[in-house]
């Protein structure tokens, strides 16, 4: 528990410390008195030094409920149920006007649901079947976007140990994956020529059950290269050619991965987000469309590491 007294002034201190507390998810018991689970308490901290820091009062409590009933009435004053319904009707009403959307709109539309959810999730401490019902809707959601969109879009394989393979197996190859590529394919179709086969050709499916004998596929259902458990494909592919150790291809990894299916948010999606967006709209070749988005990829490559990682 947080026992504080906001300093009367200035203003704009005290609405930054109501906005924490708010982003905190705590849970209020009366003005000034606000609880956090526990596991989380240690999210109080920075909120307690401000508020001193401006001259205002506060403490932290460890407090425990008296019983078992108690416990059900504090846990309840952290119920995200109408939070969560309120993103299933989001979730659905976007579902009803995919088609009337074109795609980038309605890519933005399902991110923001899925960020949206994600945020969601990171304060609701104690989750029931309401936040079931909620994944389950996003997964709905994802399904309607493929269908209108993402034709073929892959399905993980079982998560397995990926077979690590030699490079020179696979030198001047076809490679072939799904037509008008999105982050997942067109970071793969960079990797395999930057990394793996700098003479690959790529070829571009209109259907990818009539791939040509013989050609490498990547990220649809069937291809010799997919989604594996939580990894996409891209992941896949720098696992299967030992490049998964390469510390920027692991931080491409982390914003293709969010970008494609989601998971912690990364710094650099949105940006690469808008600018694929961007391509994809400008170049109607996929040839094309892959030369400009390679430049991309090259110059995230490119970007010094800041920090540990």
């Amino acid at each position: 528990m947080l026992i504080v007294t906001l300093p009367t002034r200035p203003n704009a201190v005290r609405l930054r410390i109501w906005r924490n507390l708010k982003a905190l998810g705590c849970a209020a018991l009366r003005d000034g008195a606000y609880l956090l689970p526990q596991a989380h308490a240690a999210q109080f901290e920075p909120v307690a030094a401000e508020v001193r820091e401006h001259a205002g009062s506060a403490m932290i409590l460890t407090i425990d409920a008296r019983d078992d009933a108690q416990r059900a009435e504090i846990e309840a004053m952290f119920d995200r149920s109408e939070a969560h319904a309120q993103l299933r009707q989001s979730a659905a009403a976007l579902a009803a006007e995919f088609a009337a959307l074109g795609e980038t709109e309605a890519r933005r539309r399902l991110r923001a649901v899925a960020d949206g959810l994600a945020a969601l999730q990171r304060i609701d401490y104690y989750p029931g079947a309401a936040a079931q019902q909620s994944e389950d809707e996003l997964a709905a959601l994802r399904a309607a976007f493929d269908a209108q969109f993402a034709k073929g879009e892959p399905v993980a394989q079982p998560a397995h140990g990926i077979e690590r393979l030699p490079l020179a197996r696979f030198q001047r190859k076809r490679w072939a994956t799904r037509e008008r590529p999105w982050v997942d394919r067109l970071a793969c179709a960079w990797l395999i020529r930057r990394f793996i086969d700098q003479q690959a050709q790529i070829l571009w499916l209109a259907d990818p059950a009539k791939a040509p004998r013989g050609a490498i596929g990547f990220d649809y259902d069937g291809a010799r290269f997919t989604h594996v458990g939580k990894r996409v494909s891209f992941e896949v592919l720098a696992a299967s050619f030992g490049l998964d150790n390469d510390a920027r291809l692991q931080r491409i990894g982390r914003v293709v991965h969010y970008l494609d299916i989601g998971g912690l948010p990364v710094a650099e999606a949105a940006g690469l987000e808008a600018v694929l967006g961007g391509l994809r709209e400008v170049h109607a070749d996929d040839d094309q469309l892959l030369k400009a988005a390679a430049q991309v990829f090259d110059a995230l490559y490119a970007t010094p590491m800041q920090g540990p990682r």
